[in-house]
């Protein structure tokens, strides 16, 4: 039996959870979420916690089992408190800024000003010009997003310069040494 598979999710006060056959749909104070699970899986719905079970030992539901009952966390707990990710961008010169329109407008180090689009679901927010946190209630969309983000300017291992998560470690490199009495 999977060790996460088979923990009860407790349902928090003021999600409800609704199953049509294979279809969950989860709904809370920050908005709503439907996913398809596997129908080898049997998802039950009792007064305040989901239980998932399977029906056999065979790999795919050994596999399916906790998966499923860890989209199932997450869909309860992003309609409930949300997720978020945090990003912080190190450079002179670096900005993020969120208050123009759907837009979150970055200058890193391009020619150019980029305009990255707010997603349907996602909420940029920028606390000071250095840091962006994208909220939203889908666990995969806010980590996808702050991925691309990421994306447009990777941290490089000499100076540090790029867009990094806020507790991610840059491994440095020592940069290019002139070696003395080399010369002559």
């Amino acid at each position: 039996m999977s060790n996460i598979g088979k923990q009860p999710i407790i349902i928090p006060e003021g999600v409800a959870i609704l199953q049509n056959k294979t279809e969950i749909t989860v709904n809370g104070k920050l908005g709503e979420l439907k996913q398809i699970f596997h129908p080898a899986t049997n998802i039950s719905i009792g007064d305040n916690e989901v239980i998932v079970t399977r029906s056999s030992d065979e790999r795919q539901q050994r596999e399916l089992h906790g998966l499923t009952r860890v989209l199932l966390a997450n869909m309860i707990e992003g309609v409930s408190s949300g997720f978020q990710k945090e990003l912080n961008l190190v450079g002179v010169g670096y900005s993020a800024d969120s208050s123009k329109g759907n837009f979150l407008i970055l200058n890193i180090g391009f020619s150019h000003t980029i305009y990255f689009e707010q997603p349907e679901g996602i909420i940029f927010e920028t606390p000071n010009a250095n840091t962006i946190i994208v909220k939203g209630i889908n666990k995969q969309e806010v980590g996808q997003v702050a991925a691309n983000i990421r994306e447009l300017r990777k941290p490089e291992p000499y100076k540090g310069k790029g867009i990094k998560y806020s507790n991610e470690y840059i491994r440095r490199k020592a940069g290019k040494s002139i070696g003395v009495g080399e010369m002559g």
